[in-house]
């Protein structure tokens, strides 16, 4: 079974993320699934729109580590080159992908949408979520650059949110990421689908040729700013190598403090 799915409705897309036991993270089959359909949409003149959704009860949990398991906390021999960069680059190739395409992009968000799904949500369009969605973008607590996504945050929530969900890894609830303006709209946890084919419906009012010329204007304005593709993929690569995230990782797959937390010493008090 694919993890990744594609299915055509008239002139419209729905795509999914589809693996539920690791909550939809962001394999390297997936990336490549992602890529390929960004694609092929922009060349597609029939596509109006596509929304963009998980499987079972999850948007993603983020990045998947299967390709850099091996390298974590390994340093490079002198003179080898990093294929992580190449790896890490990837996905920031589909996010500018996803910016890139002329049709409306609708995000439906259900459950975690952590890291790298985060990243992916601040590409929509527009974004619906239900009440028990949760977003953060956790990769600082455990030893990592949010790198790729980073400029995608701050171009969606501006300088001064980016940083305090950047550099905190802080979880929002649905109604914090509205009120961040991440979210346009949250809806109740059985209404989603409802939600969105209401939010289609109101799209459609917009002929097809206007809006891919209002994306493109849009996206000129983003192009202004400096592509950090190469710059986020060696500063991922060389954390991803160092001792920070191997520490981190470490310990959150043992439930454990990270070490730079500062843990409060138990009080005393009342002890006899």
């Amino acid at each position: 079974m694919s993890n990744f799915l594609v299915v055509r409705q008239g002139d419209t897309e729905r795509w999914t993320l589809n693996d539920p036991a690791s909550r939809n993270a962001l394999s390297d089959a997936m990336v490549l699934g992602l890529f390929e359909a960004c694609l092929r949409a922009k060349q597609d003149t029939s596509l109006r729109g596509i929304v963009l959704t998980g499987a079972s009860g999850a948007f993603s949990a983020g990045g998947s580590l299967g390709g850099f398991a091996s390298a974590i906390g390994q340093p490079l021999q002198p003179g080898e080159d990093d294929p992580l960069i190449d790896m890490n680059r990837g996905y920031g190739d589909v996010l500018h992908a996803l910016t890139e395409l002329p049709q409306w992009l609708v995000c439906a968000v259900d459950g975690p949408a952590m890291g790298g799904g985060f990243g992916l949500v601040c590409c929509a369009d527009l974004v619906i979520a239900t009440d028990r969605s949760v977003f953060a973008t956790p990769e600082v607590t455990l030893g990592l650059p949010p790198a790729q996504i980073a400029p995608f945050v701050w171009q969606r929530l501006g300088d001064a949110v980016a940083r305090q969900c950047l550099l905190s890894g802080a979880r929002w609830s649905a109604a914090q990421a509205q009120a961040a303006g991440l979210v346009n709209t949250v809806v109740a946890d059985d209404a989603l689908g409802a939600a969105v084919a209401e939010t289609e419906r109101a799209l459609r009012a917009a002929a097809p040729g206007a809006v891919a010329a209002t994306k493109q204007l849009l996206h000129r304005l983003r192009a202004k700013a400096p592509d950090l593709r190469t710059e986020a993929a060696i500063a991922f690569a060389a954390a991803l190598r160092g001792p920070e995230a191997a520490a981190g990782l470490a310990a959150f797959a043992k439930k454990q403090p990270a070490p730079w937390v500062d843990v409060p010493p138990r009080s005393t008090e009342g002890d006899s």
